[in-house]
């Protein structure tokens, strides 16, 4: 992998985190494509830099993150989490293997572009406005939702528990919101378990790539942030999963025409 990949991955990752399209999904669409998609590395570098964009959450909503006095907030995002802690080590070879695979997440962004085309039809009169207002149990549900994310390499972490928080009544600002801010202990959990197993192929060049593409994650992630909340507020779902459908489609003719992925 040179700096361009690098670069590139970065601001795929970046616009992709927090929109429901699936970034890691088009973090390997894309590696496959630039022929890198079999280095070990680049695995590594795909988990690692979502580190980046998931900073860019605690950058843009620091007084949320650093307010120790509401500890429920904490204990909420622990509940959130924990389905999926365990989901992804349980089945973390099943997962690997899926991410190796192009023609699998692009029927899975097909697919779930269809569900997020009638998703807004489906819930209706949310009542919990704001973050505070999430219970427990409410959080922990949401957290199940995510495990589908974590299972189907390309349904979109961001999707399942948008989606998770509006099936709980969440209006999609709020659902949005926890979404961004579940993604901090989760993502930070998937780095630190890829880093730890990974740790051999940290060379000092490698390092470098890592620090540069979660730079680049973090400043892309910022501005898709700020777009994206007001973005889905107004328009909800459906442009996304026409965008899925697209995606998808094509990736699948593309892989029934011989063209070669380079991970398959």
């Amino acid at each position: 992998m040179n700096y361009l990949q690098a670069f590139i991955l970065a601001v795929i990752e970046g616009l992709t985190e927090f929109l429901p399209v699936s970034s890691t999904g088009h973090m390997v669409i894309a590696s496959s494509f630039m022929g890198i998609g079999k280095d070990d590395f680049v695995k590594l570098f795909e988990v690692a830099i979502q580190l980046g964009a998931i900073l860019a959450v605690v950058a843009l909503y620091w007084k949320k993150f650093f307010d120790f006095s509401k500890w429920q907030f904490y204990v909420k995002l622990i509940i959130a989490v924990i389905p999926a802690l365990f989901f992804g080590f349980l089945l973390n070879d099943f997962i690997d293997n899926t991410l190796g695979n192009p023609l699998f997440i692009a029927v899975v962004l097909l697919l779930g572009g269809i569900v997020l085309l009638f998703i807004d039809k489906f819930f209706k009169n949310p009542t919990v406005k704001h973050e505070h207002e999430i219970t427990n149990a409410t959080a922990f549900k949401i957290g199940c939702f995510q495990v589908l994310a974590v299972v189907f390499p390309g349904l979109s972490r961001s999707a399942a528990t948008i989606i998770g928080g509006m099936q709980q009544k969440l209006t999609r600002h709020a659902a949005a919101e926890f979404s961004f801010f579940l993604a901090v202990p989760t993502m930070c959990a998937a780095t630190g378990y890829k880093l730890l197993k990974g740790y051999h192929l940290l060379n000092a060049e490698n390092v470098k790539l890592l620090l540069f593409g979660n730079l680049i994650a973090f400043i892309v992630a910022i501005i898709a942030i700020k777009s994206f909340i007001g973005f889905l507020s107004k328009h909800g779902f459906r442009i996304f999963g026409w965008y899925r459908i697209i995606i998808g489609a094509l990736l699948i003719v593309l892989y029934y025409s011989g063209v070669e992925m380079n991970v398959l």
